[in-house]
């Protein structure tokens, strides 16, 4: 049951069947506990994490590869990147998964030096390669920029005999897009013996918009990627914002025409998570359902006053919707991850870092509000959004604004 819910995003019904479980003098064994870590991971809940930690040292329950890069995984999607440093080095004996587990958590917080240096030293230990590691490795080139390391890792990887999957081929696309070279991008997709999934086809779209150039073949490639998702909002989002940064404003047009046409709602729900004492907090983009609403309505405001005498002028070409201007940074002001940092700025005393998780990509308007609230504040923020870790310090993120 623990792990039912775990997996099925239900984290704070996980944590009390948990609970229930202590109460009832049932004793957890390791299975249960990698239940209950996986719940962490997948809420952020570090602060639990930490506490199921020491309880299964208190326990002495063994810690054996699996529980122990359960830990890992958990500690590196919690963004406690050192502590899954420490547990991973302590593990007497590593398999595949574990060393896999190590490199992607180096990935997602953007440190590719040392996961290109787990990488070797996985090597060396002489641990069979699969295609989680070199997912891990390849998004570690891609979070970073690094295209010539993302090619070597790729060629080593068909040397040892791997297929590459649709998510391995997703992630060159995505290093190959993120090094402006949408062009490759293009005939590397051209020359895959597999049907691209409606995924590389948006990595693709992405990576022309980033780089502001929008292929000859772009409008190919958005006719396929509709066929293929043709109710998917976020398709239409991205090919709205793609079409209007290039001022083609028929196309503009035309995508708004379709999205009617098919009922489609041009809001995708942003979902963020923040734990404070124990329990999971969900926010959704527009809720006001929460509890303590009026209290995070009075925070968000004074919080946009600080931000907006700071300088920042809120960029707006991400709301869709057709109003106004004030509208749509009002819109803007209720996106879910700014509801959870103002939760978190009420709740969690400083020092202790703020953490968040959130569904998706972080919106450029965000990134840049929470980087001037870290400095205004004087506050340590750490969001897991769908593509990386963000640690923002004193007005700057780890990112370097590429994500």
């Amino acid at each position: 049951m623990i792990s039912g819910c775990a997996r099925n995003g239900l984290v704070n019904e996980a944590f009390g069947l948990f609970r229930e479980m202590q109460k009832v003098g049932v004793v957890p064994d390791g299975v249960t506990m990698v239940s209950v870590i996986s719940a962490c991971a997948i809420s952020g809940a570090l602060d639990i994490g930490r506490w199921v930690h020491a309880y299964i040292s208190k326990l002495g329950i063994r810690a054996d590869i699996e529980l122990s890069t359960a830990l890992v995984n958990m500690y590196a999607k919690c963004g406690a990147i050192e502590e899954a440093k420490e547990v991973f080095e302590s593990m007497p004996i590593k398999d595949t998964k574990a060393w896999s587990s190590m490199i992607v958590g180096l990935a997602v917080h953007g440190l590719a030096e040392e996961a290109f240096k787990t990488f070797s030293k996985m090597q060396e230990a002489k641990v069979r390669l699969n295609h989680v590691t070199f997912l891990g490795i390849l998004s570690a080139c891609a979070h970073s920029g690094l295209v010539s390391e993302g090619r070597k890792y790729w060629s080593l990887m068909t040397k040892c005999g791997i297929e590459p999957s649709m998510e391995l081929y997703g992630c060159m696309v995505d290093l190959l897009c993120r090094g402006n070279l949408i062009e490759e991008a293009f005939v590397f997709i051209e020359a895959m013996p597999a049907t691209p999934n409606p995924v590389i086809w948006r990595t693709l779209l992405l990576g022309c918009k980033k780089s502001g150039k929008l292929l000859g073949k772009g409008d190919t490639v958005a006719e396929q990627l509709l066929e293929l998702e043709p109710f998917n909002a976020g398709n239409y989002i991205l090919l709205f914002n793609l079409y209007a940064s290039e001022s083609r404003w028929e196309k503009v047009r035309d995508v708004r025409k379709r999205m009617k046409e098919n009922s489609i709602d041009v809001v995708v729900p942003g979902c963020s998570l923040i734990e404070v004492e124990g329990f999971v907090h969900e926010f959704v983009m527009g809720d006001w359902s929460h509890p303590e609403a009026r209290a995070i309505r009075q925070a968000l405001q004074e919080i946009n006053q600080e931000v907006l005498a700071a300088g920042h002028k809120p960029d707006l070409t991400a709301v869709l919707h057709d109003m106004g201007e004030k509208e749509k940074e009002k819109a803007l002001l209720e996106h879910s991850e700014r509801l959870a940092i103002a939760f978190g700025l009420m709740k969690i005393k400083a020092p202790a870092v703020i953490r968040v998780v959130k569904n998706l990509r972080f919106c450029d308007d965000c990134h840049e509000v929470t980087k001037i609230i870290s400095k205004v504040y004087q506050r340590e923020i750490i969001v897991r959004d769908r593509v990386r870790f963000h640690r923002f310090v004193n007005g700057s993120c780890s990112c370097m604004d590429f994500w």
